[in-house]
């Protein structure tokens, strides 16, 4: 194996960030659903809202998971060029190892909620083509 340098980890700097930026969108869009179905419910009490309100702190939960890990993962790559520079080059290349993982835990957690986000969404859809 090549020896770790500091653009190995550098590199994942611009895509780390464009993902927390993708995250911190989705967060927000669902935030914005939140107070929307909040305002619903409290103007009619209806079962159907409270189940979108459930998806909706589901995949809520989800997105912080993905912020979470995706984070620490870019603190790792920082942390992993600081090892470098300081010639820790053994514990470096783990603790890369290891943003890196945190980083496809951050991006499996995106899949899981794209899945749920399709079936919300296809309940909309059946609904229109049921009327």
């Amino acid at each position: 194996m090549e020896e770790l340098t500091l653009t190995t980890p550098a590199l994942l700097f611009s895509a780390i960030s464009l993902i927390m930026l993708a995250y911190t969108n989705r967060f927000l869009a669902y935030a914005a659903i939140i107070r929307n179905l909040h305002d619903k419910y409290q103007k009619e009490k209806d079962s159907v809202l409270i189940a979108q309100i459930k998806n909706i702190k589901h995949r809520l939960y989800l997105t912080r998971s993905m912020q979470i890990f995706g984070i620490t993962s870019l603190l790792f790559c920082v942390l992993t060029m600081f090892l470098i520079y300081i010639q820790q080059h053994t514990i470096a290349v783990w603790v890369f190892g290891l943003a890196l993982i945190l980083l496809i835990l951050s991006l499996a957690f995106l899949i899981w909620e794209i899945q749920i986000s399709v079936k919300a969404l296809e309940h909309h859809i059946n609904d229109i083509e049921n009327k």
